[in-house]
């Protein structure tokens, strides 16, 4: 499974790159307490919705800590086929530690 850490993703995010989609697969409520942006699929929506999903872009997925979205990583490797697929290390919560204190935590 490939990652991404906080770092990295914030140097794309800043470099104001078109080349990759961000995806927040936490549940509405977790949307509402903090988000980094993103598209917002459920994960439990990511089989329905696997179209929305681009496979000529890199894509970031991320959780609360990145166990849910390294999950949903590993769905869509193998049963979707996507090679394009990144986990955000540790997910929103190491993303508020290493780059965005302000975030709530939660």
């Amino acid at each position: 499974m490939k990652s991404i850490s906080p770092k990295e993703l914030n140097n794309l995010i800043n470099s104001k790159s078109n080349d990759f989609q961000l995806i927040d697969i936490r549940e509405e409520y977790e949307h509402g307490i903090c988000c980094i942006g993103g598209d917002k699929i459920n994960m439990y929506q990511i089989p329905d919705k696997v179209s929305e999903i681009s496979k000529d872009k890199k894509v970031i997925i991320y959780c609360r800590s990145g166990a849910r979205s390294a999950n949903v990583v590993t769905v869509l490797e193998k049963n979707f086929k996507f090679h394009n697929i990144y986990n955000l290390d540790g997910g929103i919560m190491k993303w508020r530690e290493d780059v965005d204190p302000t975030l709530n935590e939660y």
